[in-house]
């Protein structure tokens, strides 16, 4: 894995491009306040990777670990989310002196994947949870959206494990791979992304380069 950016969601807009003469879907992902806050080393800690810590929050909502960790670690207020990005060797960390470079780490057309929760849904049934097609419409069908039958007879007799039912939707964790920067907003600590990404407005994501495409545009 390489260095990438914690970010909130702040919903979606639209673009003009010009040399292709239409407009583009973009989400707005706002990634101002990256910073790194521990180093760990092969040698120290057993991996390479380091933590990047992103949104401030009340420091009395901090249990007394994280506080402490925090604090020794130096960083500028309570944060909210921390989360570390692992690299294959000590030689390819970043310099924390050298701070996080925010948006600026990417650049326009670049390819990156986004990893985010997904809304949550809540009690869904099996046509819109699972994409079941359901049963006739008909007049005088009984049945429309239902489960139907979930189990044979005399053989097995049983309900196989992890058959499809109505249940909870949503709230998963998820990976939108092989999206297109269409800018990058340096000045104002954003990233429009091309398409959607998973989870709600306001919530967070992280941005990384592409595991299946290369940097280039």
């Amino acid at each position: 894995m390489s260095l990438g950016l914690l970010g909130k969601k702040l919903g979606m807009t639209r673009v003009f491009d010009a040399e292709a003469g239409c407009m583009i879907p973009v989400t707005v992902i706002d990634v101002s306040g990256n910073e790194f806050l521990q180093v760990k080393t092969s040698e120290k800690d057993g991996y390479s990777a380091i933590q990047v810590a992103f949104d401030d929050q009340k420091e009395k909502r901090l249990n007394l670990p994280e506080r402490t960790h925090q604090a020794k670690q130096g960083a500028t207020g309570a944060k909210k989310l921390i989360k570390e990005f692992r690299f294959a060797s000590d030689a390819d960390l970043p310099n924390k002196e050298d701070g996080h470079p925010g948006a600026a780490l990417f650049e326009d057309g670049q390819w990156v994947d986004v990893l985010g929760t997904t809304k949550g849904k809540g009690f869904q049934g099996n046509v819109k949870r699972h994409g079941h097609n359901g049963q006739p419409d008909g007049h005088g069908h009984m049945m429309h959206r239902r489960t139907g039958a979930i189990g044979a007879g005399s053989t097995p007799a049983r309900v196989w494990k992890n058959q499809k039912m109505p249940g909870h939707d949503g709230v998963r964790k998820r990976t939108t791979q092989n999206l297109k920067i269409v800018q990058v907003r340096a000045d104002d600590g954003a990233i429009l992304i091309a398409g959607n990404v998973p989870g709600s407005t306001g919530s967070y994501v992280t941005v990384r380069p592409a595991l299946k495409k290369s940097a280039a545009k």
